[in-house]
Parts: C-alpha cells; structure tokens; sequence
C-alpha cells in the first residue's frame, strides 16, 4: 500500500494504465449480473430521489416499471445502492447504439442536474474501502479488459483518467501527490533475502 494524504492506495492504482473503451466494453460496469446495483453514499440517496423525475424522461419502459415495483434504492444506512432490473443492470440504465449507458450522467450533461451520478459510477474500476483507514481499492473485471488495452495504447495512466472523479473524492490536493507518485514511484525495499 502507498499512502497519500490519509488515503492508502493499492500500487496497482497508481502503476496501471486505462482509459475506457465503450465501443469494445458496452457499458459493461452498468450491466454486471449479481442483483446489486450501484453502491451509494447515504447523502446519495436523496440525491437519486431529486434526479428521477428528470431520468426517468431517458429510460426504457420496463426500467421505469423497475422503479415503480421495486424503488431506485435498496438497502440500509452504510449499504445503500440502486436497484437493477433481472439481477444485473442498474435501473438508471439507458441504451445509446447498445451500449448501456447511466441516465443520471446524460440529465447532468444536458444541464438538467447539478449532480453528474454517484461517486462509485464515477470512480470505477476503483472501490473506496472505509475499514480503520480509507483505502482505495483496483477492482478489475473481465469486461474492464479494453480499458486497460486503451490506457496503455494510448499512455494514459489510470489516476489520470480518473482525475474529476479523484478529486471530488479526496479533494483538489489529492491529485498532485499521486501524479508525483505516478512520475516517481517510492524505492522499493530489498526483502529478505534479496528479493523485492
């Protein structure tokens, strides 16, 4: 683990390179079967109640019907997400050419909210992890595959790519420490042995 801040990172985080890839993925971290939708700070949740009246204008049908029967949100404080329609996408989910993608996002980029989609959509392929010490966590998927292929084509480490949504998280500060990192990774320490 790297420390920034009060923050501790996987090295994972800072060494990896992504960028994602639509046209190969789909919007497949919209859609990942297992019957829990997006996780959700407890504020977030007021915040999906304002959006639906706007969203609900960009979602197919049975996505509202979704939302009707079952509500947008399921769980309990500390372990809120939204819910998803037949165990696997996330009721906020429209599709643009077959590629799923999140009707919160579109309403904020059309101007019709001042808040873009949760900070866990916002983040992903990162988890953060509130145990004794906030940790954040490189959550690979199979589907997450091109991004990575992109990122290293194109030279674009993940921290950057994931830079508005880094900072909304930690704060303006958080970036600079980890691009410093990034550009100058700490010496690694012999272990026992010789071996690093």
């Amino acid at each position: 683990m790297i420390k920034i801040g009060e923050v501790f990172l996987e090295e994972r985080v800072l060494g990896e390179k992504f960028a994602c890839d639509l046209q190969q993925c789909r919007g497949a971290c919209c859609t990942i079967p297992g019957g829990r939708g997006a996780p959700l700070l407890d504020d977030e949740v007021d915040q999906i109640s304002k959006a639906l009246p706007v969203v609900k204008n960009y979602l197919p049908v049975e996505h509202q019907m979704a939302i009707e029967s079952n509500g947008p949100v399921e769980g309990s404080p500390g372990n809120y997400a939204t819910t998803c329609l037949d165990h696997r996408a996330c009721v906020f989910v429209y599709y643009d050419g077959g590629i799923a993608k999140c009707s919160v996002e579109r309403a904020f980029l059309e101007g019709e909210l001042d808040w873009r989609k949760p900070l866990s959509c916002h983040l992903y392929p990162l988890r953060i992890h509130r145990y004794s010490r906030t940790t954040l966590e490189y959550e690979p998927i199979r589907e997450c595959d091109p991004g990575i292929v992109n990122g290293r084509t194109r030279g674009i480490p993940l921290v950057d790519f994931l830079r508005e949504p880094l900072g909304r998280a930690f704060g303006p500060d958080f970036i600079p420490g980890a691009r410093r990192t990034v550009e100058k990774p700490p010496e690694m320490k012999s272990a026992p042995g010789g071996r690093v």
